[in-house]
Parts: structure tokens; sequence; C-alpha cells
């Protein structure tokens, strides 16, 4: 396509009309730092040819009348963004799992304040009725004091046997296995010998004395490799299908499904989604054993996200094989346009002392350096006494190593997999590679897009811009589920079938708050059909600069 190029031109434009303002070797104040381009040179595999223009418009945008709705900011991004700018705008995204140490009002309203993005519960503890509780008041904080958090269960799963410990440092555990293997339990916390098979169960010798919490997660060694589990066990127990039904109910905005094993699972969830008109609703899946990662690659492309869970990983792989798989994982995931959260163990001194190791707040800062789209807090806020201070330990840790990757140079240039399938949707991909890469170049401010679903606001996060990504939406669902997209701040607006009253009109709100002055950049593209085919804001990209 010769999408790549027509970028390049624009951008010599706007160069051109930038050295008009005494800039130069300037685009907008921000320096003009040469990127190879994308695209292939227009070139489309098979007899059809398709040329996509990158419009570039260069206006002013005072006379625009103003306008009566307001515009859907939540409180958070719009005070970071005053306080720091558009490009010290943090974008990595923050989850907290509500627990007993964080579920009242106050305490939920602090870690919003804070920067949490999406909400966590954990369906292996506490009743529905508690769940239930705390969902009412995180969408009272939504309704009542304008925050974006968004909601997510995570199922218990099947668990594969009970633990028992009984005198004399011996256990039982009602599995079928065999003499002389090794039982850890949570990675290595504890660890016995199988030393009697008795009917099913297993009498064993403690080999490492420890403490292990329920819900423990075990696994078997032979030999120092780890022994298959039963694949023939269901990934959703009746339970789950329980909790899910009481999640739809809720209205929940994300499923984290728990041992996921292959992607018949999670089509088999997203399917009953669709039958119960809840397409809202995303899917995860977590990444937590073997036979996972064996298919990693089917199972990112069926689900809406992924979830490292590299606590229960670890039982199942060997430690120093963590820090390669979570960046495997990642890499895969940006690939494939999918959404992924880093989880367990960050913070976990926190669920104790009040502040990180420096090898922890390493750990965070390497996981931002990967690009993941977000971070999670799992014991350090549910239970822990500084939940709070963990909340800012990632945020400001996030934000610092961000902001020196900017500094050094450092994008991430991603091996450009096609994702598109039909022509359409190749087109939308290669306007959203070029747009991050004009955006870039340029140094503009923000880059505008204008979605239904949602679709491009995810491709241009997948190329990790420099500037923040705004995304305009007229669906809610689509708001809340862009609240995990790295860099990605949804907004909720009414939008027309007029794109270019909608540009005018938003880019307006923003600058009646404050939040835009002149000489401000703003790169703009839509996936949303216009009134009329001749449309320029539709599968083009556009600048404006505010005068």
């Amino acid at each position: 396509m010769a999408v790549a190029n027509d970028s390049i031109f624009a951008r010599s434009l706007i160069t051109d009309r930038a050295t008009k303002f005494g800039l130069k070797n300037e685009a907008f104040g921000a320096k003009v730092v040469p990127r190879r381009a994308f695209g292939n040179g227009g070139k489309v595999k098979g007899k059809v040819k398709v040329e996509v223009k990158a419009t570039v418009q260069v206006a002013g945008l005072d006379e625009v009348k103003k306008p009566k709705e307001e515009l859907g900011f939540d409180v958070v991004s719009e005070g970071e963004l005053r306080e720091k700018g558009f490009l010290g705008m943090r974008k990595t995204k923050l989850v907290c799992t509500i627990g007993p140490a964080c579920c009242s009002m106050e305490d939920l309203e602090k870690l919003a304040l804070g920067g949490m993005n999406v909400a966590r519960l954990n369906m292996c503890h506490n009743t529905r009725d508690w769940h239930r509780d705390v969902i009412k008041k995180i969408k009272r904080l939504n309704a009542e004091r304008g925050f974006c958090v968004s909601v997510m269960i995570d199922t218990e799963g099947i668990e594969v046997g009970d633990v028992l410990v009984i005198d004399g440092g011996m256990a039982s555990f009602e599995v079928i296995e065999k003499v002389g293997n090794d039982l850890r339990c949570d990675g290595g916390m504890a660890s016995f010998e199988v030393i009697e098979k008795v009917g099913n169960d297993l009498r064993c010798q403690c080999t490492d004395s420890g403490l292990f919490l329920p819900h423990a997660k075990f696994s078997f060694w032979r030999d120092g490799k780890l022994v298959a589990r039963n694949n023939e066990l269901p990934t959703l127990s009746k339970k789950d299908w329980a909790d899910i039904e009481y999640g739809v109910s809720e209205g929940v905005d994300f499923i984290a499904l728990s041992f996921v094993n292959d992607a018949d699972s999670v089509r088999q969830l997203k399917n009953y989604l669709y039958m119960r008109s809840s397409r809202s609703t995303r899917v995860l899946a977590k990444i937590e054993s073997l036979e996972s990662l064996q298919k990693l690659e089917e199972i990112v492309k069926a689900s809406d996200g992924i979830m490292v869970a590299r606590g229960d990983l670890g039982v199942e792989i060997p430690y120093e094989q963590i820090p390669t798989v979570q960046e495997e994982i990642i890499r895969v995931c940006r690939e494939l346009n999918k959404p992924v959260i880093v989880a367990s163990q960050l913070l976990e001194s926190m669920v104790e002392y009040p502040t990180p190791t420096r090898a922890e707040v390493a750990d965070v800062s390497e996981a931002v350096q990967q690009y993941a789209d977000a971070l999670m807090l799992s014991g350090e806020s549910a239970i822990g006494p500084y939940g709070q201070k963990a909340l800012s330990v990632l945020q400001m840790a996030s934000s610092r190593m961000e902001l020196w990757s900017r500094e050094e140079n450092r994008l991430s240039i991603l091996h450009q997999h096609q994702l598109g399938v039909s022509l359409p949707d190749r087109i939308a991909e290669q306007i959203c590679n070029c747009a991050v890469e004009m955006g870039n170049n340029l140094g503009v401010d923000a880059i505008f897009v204008y979605t239904k679903h949602g679709q491009m606001a995810s491709l241009l996060s997948r190329n990790r811009p420099y500037p923040p990504i705004f995304a305009f939406t007229s669906d809610n669902g689509t708001r809340m589920a862009l609240n995990l997209q790295w860099g990605v701040i949804p907004l909720l607006v009414d939008l027309s079938d007029d794109m270019e009253a909608n540009i005018l009109r938003t880019i307006d709100l923003i600058r009646t708050k404050g939040m835009l002055k002149t000489g401000d950049a703003v790169l703009v593209v839509s996936d949303l059909t216009p009134a009329h085919l001749n449309s320029t804001a539709f599968q083009s990209i556009q600048v404006k600069l505010v005068v």
C-alpha cells in the first residue's frame, strides 16, 4: 500500500509549515526523529491495488459553536493531563485486586484516585453478596465522582486435588500419583516426597517446611521434570459457570478465565456471552500452566486479552525461565493485538512492609520496558495494609520508566505481523501503523481516534506511540474495555454521522477545559462510517493545529 509514502509526504508538508512558524528542524516544538517507514510501497498481494490518502489539515479551530454536551473525561486522567501535559501521562494501566483490606467506599475511592484502571474480584474468596456490594460501590464512584474504573472477575477454576496437613509432618492428597515423586506447593513454599499410596490418597513426608495458604497450587515433579496433569478435566467448573452468570448479571467488563489449557474453553465462554447478548464483556485467558504455554498463540488469538499469572506459572516451569517466558508472552500479545497484564508477586513484600524491595521495583520497571499493557496487584492490595502505597509505587515506577524510554528514544519497533484478512481491515491496520509513525516523527501532542468498537484505538495502542491516544466512543462497553489498553484514554461522548463535526466538537470541548492551547497539534483517525462517502475523515490521517 502507498500509505508509508503518503505519510512521509505529509510529514514534509507539516515540517514546511512548522518552519514558517520559526521551528526549522522541529515539528510543533519537538525534534523530528527519522523512523523506519512502514508499508510495502503500494503493493498489495493479488491483482488489487489500493491507495490510501493521508490527508493533512492544518487549520484553526476557534469557529465552532459551544456544544451543549459534556466530555466524558475521567477525573484522574483530566488531573494528570493538567499537571503533566500530554507526554507526561502514564500509559501503563494498573489493576488492583479488591479484598477485605480495601473494600470500603473510602478505600476504593483512594485507589481510583491513585490510578486504578481496573478493579479485580477473585471469585475464590468472599461471597457473591460481598462482591455485589463492591461492584455497586465502584459503579457509584464512576457515576457520582467521575471515575472510569472497569470491573473484572477472576474465575476459580478446577482444583486438581485437596490438601490436608496432619500430624508428624505428613500430608494426605486426594490425587493419583507415584511413590518417590516430589510435591511442591506454590512453587516451592513447601515441599513433600510421596512415600506411600493409600487408595486414592498419598502419604507424603515434608522435605522443605514452609507456610502455604488455602487454595495453594501444587505440582508433582519426577527426576527434576514436571509430571503432566490430567488434561481431561474441564476448564470451567459448575461454580465457575454460576460465577460467570453472576458476573454477566452484574455487568462486569472482564472475565478472567483460570487454568486455560487450549482455545476451546475460551471460545466456549465467548459463544455463551454472545448468546447472552453480553458482547461488551471481554474474556481474558490466564497463562498459568505448561499446557497453556504450549498452545499460547491459539489461546491469544481466541481471547480478548491475556493475564500472565506468574505465581501459578512458576509452579510448573523452572524459575529461570520466567523472565524469558514473560517477555515472549508480551511479544505475542502485541503482535496479535491483545492487551496483556503482568500479574503476581510484583510487590510481594508490600503485603507486610510499607516499602518494596529494590529488586521488586526493577521487576516492575522491566515489565514496563517490555511494553506490557497493565500491571496487577494481588495480595498487596487485597489483604495488605499498604495497598495504596503499593499502587503509588506502580504508578511512579511505570511513569518514570516510560519517560526514560522516550528520552532515550527506545521506541519498540514491532514486527509487522499482518492481522487484517479483508481489505478494509488491512487498510485500517496500515493507517494506524503510519499514524503512529507520523505522530512520533512530527511530535504531535496527542492522537485522537473516533471509534465504535475500539478496533482502531487498539491498533494504535499496539504500536506504542509517544503521544497519548484519546479514544472517543459513544459506546460505554467499548470505553470500559479500552481501560486495559496501553496509552489509551477512553472518553464517552455522543458521536454523529458527520465526522468533521465530531472532530471539531471534541477538540473544542477539550480546549474549553483548558487542556488544549494554541499551537498544540492533534493527529486524527477514525473507524466510524461517515454520512458522506467523500468525507476526508474516513480512512485518512489528519493533523489539526490549534490556532
